[in-house]
This record gives structure tokens, sequence and C-alpha cells, in this order.
């Protein structure tokens, strides 16, 4: 790096100058980090470039000369030798040098001292010469600093000669030279009218002068000090000169000279001077020098003591400010640097502050407070009189902060560093870092803490004390403890307590006194009392914590307050020493006249006194002290009265009967008599003061009432606490009662009132309690309010009356109508009926007042709006403010616009809306506030649109919308607002139209007709423009309906039905049919939904209005959809038990779908709905058919079935309103209109629209329909299937099951094959084989069987899929009677001749299987269909199927042959049917002979005959199947049937008997014989009689 650096610039010999700088400073930099790795080689080429560019041109270039002496100063750390061999070669004698040269050596010196001294002897004698020869004062300069600086690093090198490469060097060796150049420098150069020159003469004479031989210094210095000294006369920067002069005279003083003794008052003066000079500035610069000067106090102090405190002490006394500061800052700097000189002078120089001490002066003042920081450090304050120094300290720190903004009189502000805040720091630092100050300041600085002129110095005060009562506690358990008989002025623990916590009150006060008040108390807490350190390491961490986080602006100082009262309180608890409280009682009281000047804390210690006192035992000492405070409070001071009654109050809590004893004892006292007294004397004073005491009385039972137990305070409330303060508030006169008129009197007792009811409202028995005044107070409160005068307001007895009555309000029993509306009245009439303007010589005070008097009139009303939050509280309140809302006077109108905005605004700020609920008057008060929109005054027109806002928000908040929501529309009002501060009537007008129009898209429906009749009412309004407006409105309302009427509806349809009930015109009716038209076809559901509320059934009026409604297509098709949704939207029935116990649940109809079906009837029978029907006609049809099935076996609601009974009215159609009735009605209807007169015939005639009606025939009845619908109806099948589809999912089972009937029925028919709608209702109805309904499944098993008989020739295609539905029916449910395996048999033996024989071989086994247990079913339609299906499945088996099928014909024989004497002659024929189907399978031609004979259809059977010769065929074919038959046999001895029963013993016997002796092994005859055994004694004589004959037959096997 070094080497390319080197290259560059010898390559580039042109280079600029600033380049070349560049490139040696980086040499530099690189040299200065890695001087140690630099090579002998590189460090000469570094050397030899440098040198050359150093020296390059003679013109001094200081940057690029300085760069590169700098490198070479770089490398002369580590090769002094080869760079002095450079610099020597350019330094030669006689020959003025290069100036950089000079410069280099220089700060070679300096940079190695080490290194470069010993060359220093040789550099000396050649340049001496030289000095002669410079002319120009710049080199002169150059000589100079380099002198200074060989002089340094040779003074250093002689200081540290241990370290030195040559200890013998001496200072003699320079001595010659020195001197030498100190001559030329001090007699030539110096007298140099250069000032640079002369400030480099002086700054070489300091380090030269340790140098001179001591006899020449001692010569030269009467001279070269009064030298030195006229210097500073000459100079403005005076540093080099106080630096050199500092340094000659250390090597005056170590020399011993005794000139210095000759020159010292002329030092003295001259230093003095310069310390006391005003300084400009604070630069570093200025700041050295003053340091400079102070150094050579150090060294006169050091050796002249006495001199020096006998030159600065006497200018201690000085008035002049800036000799006292400059001797003070002096003495600091003796004390501090001198301090073994100043050991012994220690009383002498405290005894010289005393005048100090009393200067004004604030830069005294600072630079005293610092002396006394420095007499601290060094132990000057344990001497006799050190306490005054810390007094002082506490003085200061106590200045009022007022002062230390005021600037000082040289114009210096010192608020940044004043005087306290010095003298704050110093406290600190002392008490902090001083350990020999803690015996000085503890416990001493407890003294100030008490006094109220320390106050200001409180924060810094405790945290000294905190600190050093932590470190007595860290010394020792006891050492933090007071000893406070050794300490007389010191303040008692309850003082400090007292103190303490009062100014904690205002904790940000004073630099956050709060905080550290409440420090000092929790580290002295063992001080306090022993018992409260714990508790305040809880409690205490919880205060500071709330301070910590809140800021001056940000706390609330009522609840700090609340916050300390609750510690205090906490405290004493914990305390639980009654001695100990009333001790701080006592000093509670005590402290308060000290806090004379502090209203707000005077205050607060007369709660803590309350406190302290409700926590007393001692009731003597609560009630003298209760006395004392009574007898001494400064009444007429607004902040005591306050704070008096506070403390009464809070005392209450736990001396109520105490409290209010010594109150009343008060009140009788001579004290209270005394004041009175003097009336007579000093008429106008007393009965001012007498009034004031009054007036504290009155709050002090106030406060009672509000702190006192909240049970206890009920009891006393009128007996005690009311009966007082009226006393009070009245005075008898010759024993008459007369009320004063004092106002401070009145606004007192109010504002008592007003907690007294607060106090009442929220005690747990509020509820319960009963307030017999009430209603008396509220009078009173209405008479105060009555008295004022009603032309001007001059005082706040309105507000305050208002406010009481507000409070009065919320307690029980609550006001009679009639009172409240006396105090809504009287209250209006007062404020109302001001004139415009407020009367009062002070205008801005007068409306000040007039406005919290309309506030306190507000919250009046709205306390009375709170305890009725309702739309009919709300229209209570506008009732009473209507009469001014329309008064004929401007000002009434815009006041009362201005209590309604206020209502409404509070109701919408307030609404709670736990269930939706209608604002149902919300028409009337918008009728009410919007036409006051074109009121003659303008803030009443901008005060109605206001209004007519917020009750349109209220309505959104009703309807369940956020308080944040902002509706567009409701928004629009207030851009009007400025179309309403025109006077021209046609933009007024405009603008109300454009209101209305906003009223109409908001206002609900069902408002529409109170906001119109409200209106017509304002028709008559006094103001013309209203008026006018009023039917602007109307007009707009009217016309906009279309887009306003919807929730309007019902009310309107309501109108229109009873003007058709009550009127007889007869063109009423097409009017209202009308009108109906023309709300349907805006709102088609809502007039559908209004027409449905019509009371059931429906009078003809209401018929007519149904037809209305199929006048034109698109609103037919509308209503119908509609209808179709209302009948279908709710559910059909409900379930209700009647009162017996076991008895089943009666299905009720719904009424909303019982409406609409009887509405479709009326609709469909209008003949101008036929287009529209032929549209909707399979949606209609599966939504009637379906409504028919969910009402099937329901009854009508038992209001209607009166209704239907007692109905003869002549507008009453005879129609039935049986739920199941009216919907096969409106069936009929759609059928008819629908052109399917043919169904609707066909189904009459074969009875189906009665068994439509009836449970057990509904489905038959519904495959009439649809057969019907198949046979007249074809075309309209494939979308009323779609439609029907889609309702298979219903929740209803009725529904599923009619749907899956209809779609059953039709697949008997070839038209679904034939509209090609057979695979997608095969699909359909095999899905819903997994439908939980059994009826359902059932009916799709009997539906798909169906298409044997309609579509025969498509079973072989879908026979797989009709065999697995038919097994999976028989599969279905775990019941034994399963009506949906019934069906899949049914279907398995319609199906079985026509599917393939490979598909029915797949499920024969399981088939067969699966109806065996069927075989013997109490039931006899499972017994019938289970025996004919297995026939069936004989007669379909043939094949490889025949060898599998044979073992369940074994199985099945026996019980198909007993089962031939079943009862039921179905199950007989089956049997017989399958027997004969079964015995093909046995390959015997004697047994299917046999079959043949006895088995034919329509003949009777000889059973035993047939049997024997059945069993004979068998045992003789078959004789391995005994044992199986005969233990198949054993099973029906025990048959439910009688016949059945006797058959299987004969069946047994006939086996036995043509069974061949040697098959006997296959029987188990013991077992047979029990069973025959049990047979004997069968009931049934047959039974017993074929059980003997048995018997008899088994002896061949006997």
């Amino acid at each position: 790096m070094l080497h390319a650096c080197e290259e560059y610039l010898r390559q580039h010999d042109k280079l600029a100058h600033p380049y070349r700088t560049r490139v040696l400073r980086a040499m530099e930099t690189v040299l200065s980090s890695h001087i140690h790795e630099l090579d002998k080689d590189t460090a000469g080429v570094v050397i030899l470039l440098a040198s050359s560019e150093m020296t390059k041109t003679k013109e001094l270039d200081s940057d690029w000369q300085q760069a590169a002496s700098s490198v070479l100063v770089a490398v002369g750390k580590q090769f002094i030798n080869q760079v002095m061999e450079e610099m020597l070669s350019r330094f030669h004698p006689g020959v003025l040098p290069h100036p950089s040269v000079l410069h280099t050596l220089a700060s070679l010196s300096v940079s190695n001292a080490f290194g470069m001294v010993p060359f220093l002897p040789s550099i000396l004698s050649t340049m001496l010469p030289m000095l002669g020869m410079a002319k120009q004062d710049a080199l002169r300069v150059v000589f100079c600093c380099a002198l200074q600086h060989f002089s340094e690093s040779t003074l250093e090198y002689l200081a540290n000669l241990d370290q030195a490469p040559d200890p013998t060097v001496r200072k003699d060796t320079f001595a010659a030279d020195i001197f030498g150049a100190y001559d030329i420098l001090f007699h030539h150069w110096l007298q140099s009218r250069d000032t640079k020159l002369r400030l480099a003469v002086v700054a070489a004479l300091g380090p030269m002068s340790h140098l001179l031989p001591c006899e020449k210094l001692e010569e030269q210095l009467p001279k070269l000090l009064p030298a030195v000294l006229s210097l500073y006369k000459k100079h403005a920067e005076t540093f080099q000169i106080s630096k050199s002069l500092g340094q000659i005279l250390e090597a005056a003083v170590s020399v011993g000279s005794r000139t210095l003794e000759v020159q010292l008052d002329a030092l003295l003066v001259a230093l003095h001077a310069q310390i006391c000079v005003p300084v400009e500035s604070s630069s570093p610069l200025v700041m050295s020098s003053q340091k400079e000067v102070l150094r050579c106090f150090t060294v006169l102090a050091c050796c002249s003591p006495d001199r020096l405190l006998a030159f600065l002490l006497p200018r201690l006394d000085t008035s002049n400010e800036r000799l006292r500061v400059g001797t003070l800052q002096i003495l600091r700097h003796i004390i501090n640097s001198a301090a073994a000189q100043m050991e012994i002078k220690k009383p002498f120089i405290l005894s010289s502050m005393r005048l100090p001490l009393l200067d004004t002066n604030n830069k005294v003042k600072r630079a005293v407070v610092q002396v006394i920081s420095a007499m601290a450090h060094h132990g000057y304050l344990e001497q006799p009189g050190g306490e005054v120094m810390v007094d002082y300290i506490v003085q200061q720190c106590a200045l009022p902060p007022e002062e230390l903004e005021k600037p000082s009189p040289d114009g210096e502000d010192l608020a940044v560093d004043s005087v306290r805040a010095v003298s704050i720091r110093t406290l600190y630092l002392v008490s902090t870092t001083v350990d020999r100050m803690n015996s000085v300041l503890w416990p001493y600085l407890l003294e100030f803490l008490t006094p109220v002129r320390f106050t200001a110095a409180l924060t810094p005060l405790c945290r000294s004390l905190v600190h050093l009562a932590l470190k007595r506690q860290e010394a020792g358990a006891d050492a933090s403890l007071v000893q406070y008989n050794l300490n007389a002025n010191l303040p008692s623990p309850f003082a400090m307590t007292t103190r303490l916590l009062v100014v904690a009150s205002n904790p940000y006060l004073g630099d956050g006194r709060g905080a550290a008040s409440l420090r000092l108390l929790k580290v002295m807490h063992r001080n306090i009392h022993p018992s409260l350190g714990q508790r305040w390491d809880t409690t205490m961490p919880v205060l500071l914590e709330h301070l910590d986080e809140h800021t001056e602006e940000t706390l609330s100082l009522k609840e700090w307050e609340e916050k300390l009262l609750v510690f205090l309180r906490d405290t004493l608890a914990v305390v639980s020493d009654n001695t100990w409280i009333c001790q701080l009682s006592q000093e509670m009281c005590k402290q308060l006249p000290s806090y004379n000047g502090t209203p707000q804390e005077k205050n607060f210690l007369y709660k803590c006194i309350g406190t302290t006192l409700g926590a007393a035992s001692n009731k003597e000492v609560v009630r003298k002290h209760l006395r004392e405070l009574l007898e001494t409070a400064r009444y007429q001071e607004e902040a005591e009265q306050e704070g008096l009654a506070c403390c009464c109050g809070i005392c209450a809590t736990a001396h109520l009967e105490d409290t209010l004893a010594q109150l009343e004892d008060f009140v009788r006292s001579d004290v209270f008599r005394k004041s009175m007294g003097i009336f007579s004397i000093f008429k106008d004073r007393s009965e001012h003061e007498v009034e004031r005491m009054k007036s504290s009385l009155i709050l002090c039972y106030g406060h009672v009432a509000a702190q006192a137990p909240r049970e206890l305070m009920l009891a006393k409330v009128e007996s005690d606490i009311l009966r007082c303060m009226f006393q009070c508030f009245s005075t008898k006169v010759l024993g008459i009662k007369v009320e004063t008129k004092d106002p401070a009197l009145k606004l007192c007792l109010v504002q008592s009132l007003c907690m007294v009811c607060q106090a009442m409202c929220s005690s747990a028995q509020a509820g319960s309690f009963q307030f017999s005044r009430k209603a008396e107070l509220v009078t009173q409160m209405m008479e105060f309010i009555r008295a004022e005068p009603p032309d001007c307001l001059r005082t706040p007895i309105r507000k305050k009356a208002m406010l009481a009555c507000t409070y009065l309000i919320n307690l029980e029993p609550e006001l009679e109508e009639q009172a409240q509306a006396d105090v809504i009245h009287s209250c209006l009439h007062s404020v109302m009926a001001l004139p415009p303007e407020p009367d009062g010589e002070d205008g801005t005070c007068q409306e000040s007042l007039y406005l919290d008097t309309v506030c306190a009139l507000e919250d009046l009303l709205t306390s009375l709006l709170r305890r009725n939050m309702t739309p009919q509280g709300l229209q209570i309140m506008v009732e009473h403010l209507s009469p001014w809302i329309k008064s004929p006077r401007g000002h009434e109108r815009a006041r009362a616009l201005g209590l309604g905005a206020c209502l409404l605004q509070f109701s919408l700020e307030h609404l709670c809306v736990r269930t939706l609920v209608p604002f149902h008057n919300l028409g009337l008060l918008v009728g009410l506030f919007a036409p006051r929109c074109a009121d003659t005054w303008p803030t009443t027109r901008q005060e109605a649109v206001g209004c007519v806002h917020s009750l349109l928000y209220l309505q959104l908040g009703y309807e369940g919308f956020s308080q944040d929501h902002r509706d567009d529309v409701a928004e629009r009002l207030l851009t009007l607002k400025d179309g309403l501060v025109h006077p021209d009537p046609t933009i007024l007008f405009h603008t109300c139209h454009s209101i209305a129009q906003v009223i109409a898209k908001r206002l609900p429906s069902d408002q529409l007709i109170s906001l119109l009749l409200t209106m017509f009412e304002s028709l008559g309004d006094p103001d013309k423009n209203c008026s006018r407006a009023s039917t602007v409105m109307i007009n707009c309302l009217l016309k906009e309906r279309g887009n306003v009427l919807l929730e309007k509806v019902p009310e309107i349809v309501s109108v229109l039905r009873t003007r058709l009930r009550d009127t007889q015109e007869e063109h009423v009716l097409p009017a209202a049919q009308h009108s109906v038209y023309l709300l349907a076809s805006q709102h088609c559901e809502a007039v559908v939904s209004s027409l449905l509320g019509s009371p059931l059934p429906f009078d003809s009026h209401t018929c007519a209005l149904w037809r209305a409604l199929a006048v034109e297509p698109s609103l037919t098709t509308q209503a119908l959809g509609l209808l179709l949704e209302k009948m279908s939207r709710d559910v059909p029935f409900k379930e209700s038990r009647a009162f017996l116990l076991g008895s089943t649940a009666d299905r009720v109809a719904t009424l909303l779908p019982l409406a609409a079906t009887c509405a479709l009837y009326e609709v469909l029978s209008a003949p101008s709905s036929g287009t529209v029907v032929l549209e909707l006609y399979p949606r209609l049809f599966v939504a009637l058919l379906l409504r028919v099935s969910c009402t099937v076996g329901v009854q009508l609601p038992r209001n209607l079935q009166g209704k239907e009974r007692r109905s003869t009215s002549p507008a009453k159609p005879a129609r039935n309103l049986d739920p199941c009735s009216s919907a096969v009605d409106a069936l009929q209807a759609l059928l008819l209109r629908g052109g399917s007169q043919d169904v609707l015939r066909c189904v009459e005639l074969e009875g189906g629209w009665e068994l439509l009606r009836t449970s057990a025939g509904h489905e038959d009845g519904v495959a009439q329909l649809a057969s019907s619908m198949a046979k007249y109806a074809g075309p309209r099948l494939p979308l009323v299937m779609k439609a029907l589809v889609s309702t298979q999912s219903s929740v209803y089972e009725v529904q599923r099951v009619t749907s899956t009937a209809f779609l059953a029925e039709l697949l008997s028919s070839n038209v679904v094959n034939d509209l090609m709608l057979l695979e997608p209702l095969l699909d359909n109805l095999t899905a819903r084989l997994k439908d939980s309904s059994a009826s359902v499944r059932r009916l799709v098993l009997r539906g798909l069987a169906n298409i044997a008989s309609g579509s025969p020739d498509k079973v072989r295609a879908h026979g797989p899929q009709l065999m697995t539905a038919m097994v999976s029916g028989l599969d279905d449910g775990d019941e034994p009677h399963s009506l949906v395996a019934l069906e899949a048999m049914v279907g398995l033996a319609r199906l079985l001749d026509l599917v393939e024989p490979w598909d029915l071989r797949v499920v024969l086994l399981h088939t067969a299987i699966r109806i065996r247990p069927f075989f013997d079913s109490e039931k006899v339609e499972f017994r019938t269909a289970s025996i004919r299906l297995f026939g069936h499945l004989n007669k379909a088996c043939h094949g490889d199927c025949e060898d599998v099928f044979l073992e369940q014909v074994v199985g099945g024989l026996v019980p198909l042959l007993l089962h031939l004497r079943d009862p039921q002659a179905s199950v007989a024929s089956a049997c017989k049917f399958a027997l004969c189907m079964c015995v093909p399978h046995l390959e015997c031609a004697e047994l299917a002979a046999a079959f043949h004979k006895y088995l034919q259809e329509g003949r009777s059977v000889h059973f035993g005959e047939f049997l024997n010769s059945t069993c004979k065929h068998l045992m003789h074919h078959f004789p391995d199947l005994l044992g199986r038959l005969v233990s198949t046999n054993l099973f029906y001895f025990k048959s439910s049937w009688d016949d059945v029963r006797a058959a299987a013993p004969m069946f047994t016997g006939f086996l036995v008997l043509h069974a061949e002796p040697e098959q006997k092994p296959q029987v188990d005859l013991e077992q047979l014989i029990a069973a025959l055994q049990l047979l004997l004694k069968d009931p049934v004589p047959g039974v017993r009689e074929k059980a003997a004959e048995t018997l008899g037959r088994l002896v061949k096997f006997a």
C-alpha cells in the first residue's frame, strides 16, 4: 500500500496539491494502524518521499506540508533515528531551515519524547544562532512552538527518567541553550506587535521556565511576572497567558523563589480580576482559561494560604456581584484543590460565609451553593455552624417556582441552571455520595419537612432522606430509627405522616413531590409505626405505579385523592391502635392552619381528618375534633366549606350518630348563636356570615348522607338529615317559619339534596325504599323555580333546582304522572318563556348561565325520559314540547326544537334494543318536526332537520342497526340543510320536498298513516310556511308511496278492510280492489302478507280483495308464487296434547299456511287467472297435493272452530274451513282452472276426493288421482313429476309418502313409458329406498312392482335393479311385521315371472331363506304373501338352481303342509299353490299325483287323508327325512293356532306309522314323547286327541 502510494506520487509529479494531500493522509492512516509491521526499507522510502513532499516548495501550503509532516511523525514513532537523519540533513547550521522541518521536529518531540530528547542538545545548539537570523514573525512563531514542544518533551523525559533510555540526562544539559533562547524570546520577540507571536512567546516561556537555571529564574522573575501579567490587558484570549503563568508560578515555587512573595499581591489582583471578568461565552477555550487561572490560585494557596485567604475572604463582603461570585468560585476551587492547606482554616472560612448567605442575587446564590457542596466533601459542614450551610441549601431548594423564570439583572436567564436546580442537585449529591455527611444530614433534614416555608423543597428533601434512611437501614435494623428524645426539633411521626400525605395529594407539583413523599413514608414506616412495613410494601408500589402511568395532564386529582384516602384507611386498619389514631387526628387538626394559603391541600387534609376520625373508636375524641373543626372553620372560604363538609361526610361512614349529633349541637351552640347575635350590631356583615355558616352546615349534611352507610342513612334521611337541612335553611321569627332568600343558601340546599338523593339511589335497598318526602322536595324545587322572575335570568337557582329534581326523579316512589307533567311544564315554562336575549350587565356571563340552565333542563328531561326509554316515553316528552314547537313566537319554537333535538339525540345515544321492537310512534314524531323545516326562523329549520335525522336513526336502531351505522339516505338530510338557509319559498319548499323524499325512503310503512294524520294537523299551523310545507310533504309522500308504503301496507289493507266493512257504498269495493291492485303491483308480497293476516274464515270483502290480485297476469304470477311460498314456509301443523294423561297429540293447523290455502282458492277461482294457472300448473299441482297430504287429520285451532260454528254473517262464505278440505278445494279449483276437468270428474266418480281427506284412504286417493292424471292429463306429467321429485326430500314424512304414492302409481300406467319417464322415475324411486320412512320405502317397492303391469316388457331390462330393490326390502328393518318386507314379497311375486332366470338365480336362495320366518307370522297377510312368494320361487326355479333350491323345498314342506289347516283361507290357498309348485323338485311321481289329486284350487281338502298319503310317499321315497320332519313338527306343537297345533302331532303320527323300524334312530323318542305328553294337557280336545293317537303309533318304536 505504502509503495503504491509512493510510486503514484513519484510518477505523477504534477498532481495537484489537494490530491497529493489526500494520498499522504492515507499513508499516515496506514502507518498509524500498522506501524509495527513497517520494515526498515519501506520506512526509508516513505521518509524520503515525505521529506521531499514537505520541502518541495518554499511557499507555505499548510495542508499539504502538514500531511507530509504527519507521515514523518508517524514513521518516527518506530524509526526515530532514520527520520532524524533525514531531518537533520535539512537542518544545517547557519541556514534557516524550512518551517516544516521545525514543525516536524517539534511534533516528533511530542509524539516520541524518549527518542527525541537525546537529539535536542545538538538541535538546540544548531537552532540557537538561527533565532537571531529569523526576521519574519511567522517563522519566529514556528521557532517558539518548537522551543515550547522541546521544553515540554524534555520535562516529560526528566519526569520519567526511570523509563528513559538514557537516565543520565539532566536539566543542566539544556539550561544554557534554553536560557539563551529565553533571552531572545523575552527581551526581543515578546515586544513584537504581532499578537500571534506574543502568545507563541508566552506559550514557550512557561515550560522553558522549568529548564532555566535556578539563579537565572530568580533573577528573571521580577521582570517576567509583570511582563506576563501585563499581557492580560493586551489579549482577549488569555488561555496561553494563564497556562504559561501557572507554569512559571510552579517553577518559581519549585525553586523556593522569594521574589514570589513580593509579586503576590499583584498576582492575586490580576488573577482575581480574570476570574471576575464577565464571561461572554461558555466556549471550551474560555473555560480552559478559567481553569488555568484557578490552577494559579492552587499554586498560590499551597505556598501562601494565609495571604490568599486574607486577600479573598474580605472580598466576600463586597456588594459587587461579579467580585463576590468570582471570589466564591476561587474559594470553592482552593477548598477542593488545597484541602490540606485549608484544613485548619475551616472555621475561619465558615464564618466568612455569613454575608454571602444573605445575598439575594441568583448568581451569588448559585456560587454559594457550589462552595457549600465543596465544603460538604471536605468536612466543613461537620464543624460548628455547618447546619447553617445545610439550612441554606434547603432554603434554596425551597425557592418558589415563580422566581425560577425571573431573569437576572444582567439579562441572563437562569431557568435552565437555576439556583434551585443547583441546590437540588447539590443536596442529592451530598446526601448520596458523601458518606461523612450522613451523620450531619440525618435526621437533621427531617426538621425541614413540616415547616410550610420549605414546601417547595419537599421533593429533594424526600429523595435525600430516602437515600439516607436506606443507608442506615443497610447499616443495621435500628440505625434508621429516629431518636426523638435526642432531637426535640424533629417532627413527630404523626406530623411527618400528615405532612407527607397531604403534599402527596398534588403529586406532580414541585417536580413530583407526590412520589417522593410516598417513598419517604415507605422507608420511614418503622418510625411511624412498627406494624406498617409489610402492608406498605404491598400498597405503596401500587400508588407509585399509578403516578408513573400518568402525567399531570392525564391524572385525575379526584381519583388520586381517593386512592390516597384508601391508603390512609388501610394504614389505620393495619395499625388498629386507637391511641395512635387519635394522636394522628390531633396532629392533622393542628396542621390545618398551615394550609390556609393552599386551599386544595387544606381541602384534602379535611378529608384525611374525616378518614382518621372514621377509624377512631374513641367517640369522645371524634366528637371533640368535630366540634373544634366546626368552631374554627373559615366558612367564608368556599374550598374550606367543601373540605369541612367532606370531613363530616367521611367521618359519618363510621360515626353517623356522633356526626349528626355534633352538627345539631353546633347549630344549638353559642358559637352559632353568637354569629347570629351579632346580626343586631353588624347587620350586613353578620347576615352574610350566618348564611355562609348555614350553607356549610347544609353541605355537611349533604356529604354525610353521601358518605354514610346506606342502610343507616336511609333510616336517618328523613328524620334527621333532611329535617336539619331545612331547619338551617329556614328560620323562625316569632314562631313563624321564614325561608331564606339568600341565593347561595338555596344553592347549597339543592346541591346537598342532590347528594342525599344520589346516596339513596345507590343504596342496595333503594328499590324497596319509599322516599315519602320525594314529592314534597320536588314541590319545593318547583317553588324555587317558580319564584324566579320569568322575564330574566339572574341566578343559577333554576339550574341547581332542576339538577336536584333530576336526582329526585330517580328515587321511589315514582312521581305520579300529573306530578311529572307539572315538573316538565314548570321547568319548560321557566326557561322557554325567557326573553330572546338574556338580561344582565355582563352579557357573556349571562349567556353562560343561560346555557348552563338549558343544560340542566336537558338533564332533567333526559332523566325523566330515561325512566321510560320507550317510544311512548319519548312521545310524552315531545307532547310537552309540542305547544312550544307550535308557538307563534319564533324564539320559543327555536328553543323547543333545540330541546327536542337534545332528547332525540339522548334517545339515540342510549338506545339499547335487546329485542327488536317497533318504533310505533315514529310517524307522529316525524310529522311534528318535519313541517318545521320551513319555519320562518332559520335556526328552527336547521334544528328540525336534525330532529328528523335523529328520528330516522332511532328507527334504524330499533330495527337492529348498530349505533355507528351510517345510512346514506338519512345522511342526505344533512346535505339539505344548505337549502333551508335561503328565504326564497321556491328553494325552501323544494328542499322540503327533498326532505319528504328522504323520509319516504326511510319511514317504516306502518308509520305512514300516523305521519300523514299528524301532517294533516299541521295544515292549520300558525306559521304559514309550515302549513304549506305540510301540503308539499303530504303530496310528495303520496306520490312516492310506491317506494315508501312497503311496510305500511298491512295498516293500509286493514284500513281498507275496515272501510269495506263499515260502509255499504257500492263504489267502495271496486275502489278498494283497485287500491289493493295498485299496492300489489309494487308491493305484492306485502299485500299478500297483509291479506293473509285477515281473520279466518275470510269474509266476502276479503275474498273480493284476493280476487283483485288476479286482474293482471304478471301480478297473478307473483301473487300465486308468494302464496305458495307462504303455504310452504311455515310448519303445516303443530302438535297439541290434550290434558288427559295418555291421550295422543292432536295436530292443529298453523294459520299462515291455512290462510294461504284459502287465498289460493280465491285467486284460482277468478276466471282471469286461467292463463297464469296454465303456466304454473305443475308447481301449483304439486304444492296443493302436498298441502292436502300434510293436512289430513289436522284440526282447526280452537279459536277458529268457534268462529266457524257461530259465523252467520252474510259477509262470511259458506265454504268449509277444515284444513284438508280447503286444500282439496284449492286443488279442485286448480284442476278446473287448468283445463283438467276430466281428471276432476274421474276422481269424483271414484270417490277419490273423499279418500284424499281421510288418513286411511289417503294413499288410495292419491293413487286414483295419479291414475286419472295419467289417463287424462298425460302431457302435464313430465313437469308434474319433475316438481314432485324435487319435494321428495321434504322434512315432512306425510309429504314424502304422498309424492312417492303418486309416482308409484304412475308406473302402473304405460303412459310413463310413452313419455320416456320410466328410467328417471325408476332411478328416483330406487334412491328413495334409503328414506327414513318405512311408508316411503314400502310405496317405492309397490311402484317398482307396478312395472309388471304398466310396462312388463321393461322388467327384464331392469331386472337386477328391481330384484336388488325387492331383496333389500325383505331385509328392511328389524321389525317382525315390517310392511316394507310385505310389500317386497308381494312385488317379488309379481315380478318373478318377468325377470331373466339369471337375475332370479342370484337372489333365489337368499329370498327363500329371508321369507321363511314369515310362514309363521301372526299377520295373515305376511303368511299369505310369503307362502305364495315361495310358491312363485319354486315355479320360477328350474335348471341349475333346482338342486340348490331342493333344500329350501324340504325345509318348507312341513310349514306348508301344516298351514293347510291355517284358520285363514288365503293362507291355506297360498299353501296349496306353493305345494303344487314345490312337488316337481322332489321328483316323486306318486307324491306329485297325490298333490294334484288333493290340492286342486277351489276344492276342499280332506286333510287327514291327504296327510296320510303324503307321509306314506315321503317315508317310502325319502326315509332319511324322518328325523328332520319330526323335529320340524315339534316346533308347531306350540303353535297359537289350534288346527295347526292339532295337525302337527297328526303329521308326526303318520310319519311314524309309515316309517320302517330301522329308521328309529332318527327320532329322539324321549323328546317326542315329552312334547306329546304336554299336548295331552292342551285345552283343545282335538289337539289332545291327535296327541294321543300319535303316542299310540309310537309303540312300533318301543
